[in-house]
This record gives C-alpha cells, structure tokens and sequence, in this order.
C-alpha cells in the first residue's frame, strides 16, 4: 500500500508543478487552491510512504515521479522542447525509479 500512495504522492506532486506554471501564466485563482491541495496531498502521501519505505527511496522515486512527469507535462501541454535528449533523460529518471522500486 505504501508503494501505490507514494506513486500517487509522485503524481500529485506534478499537479502541483502543472497548476503552478498555468497560475504563473492565467493569475487565476483557482489554479492557487489546485495548487495547494495537489501539493497537500503529495507531501501528506509521501510522508505516509516513508513509514514503511526507506527515507532515501521514497523521496528518490517521489522526486522521480515529479520530475519526469514534469517534464512530460512541460512538452505535452506547456510548449516546451522536445528533442531526443530530453525523452533520453527523462527515460534514464524513470529507469531510476523502477530500478530503486526493484530493488527496495
């Protein structure tokens, strides 16, 4: 159980990331109260995790999670880059994770 609320602490934390950069862009305040729940839940989760889950994997795959999902959001709706090294790096974080996850 710990592992699937961290996954989901992993994706909240990119709900978070994604409401901030659409509040910087809109000033709606709607995005502020998506903004403080996604990250609410995403720290609540995390820390929920980490009863069970060594400190050190549990906020390396959070981080993981947050980061390339991030990345993914950033290319797939924000207009960011998106060029081969970012998809090749973005892959090598997400290995990461699973290879803490298998090992852990």
């Amino acid at each position: 159980m710990s592992w699937i609320a961290l996954v989901i602490a992993g994706f909240c934390e990119v709900a978070g990331v994604f409401t901030m950069a659409k509040l910087n862009e809109t000033k709606n305040k709607l995005y502020l109260v998506w903004l403080i729940l996604g990250f609410a839940v995403s720290f609540s989760l995390l820390t929920y995790a980490m009863n069970t889950i060594a400190m050190g994997t549990a906020y390396a795959v959070w981080t993981g999670i947050g980061t390339a999902g991030s990345t993914i959001i950033g290319m797939l709706f924000l207009h960011e880059p998106r060029n081969v090294s970012r998809v090749f790096f973005t892959a090598l974080v997400l290995a990461s994770v699973v290879g803490l996850k298998l090992i852990a």
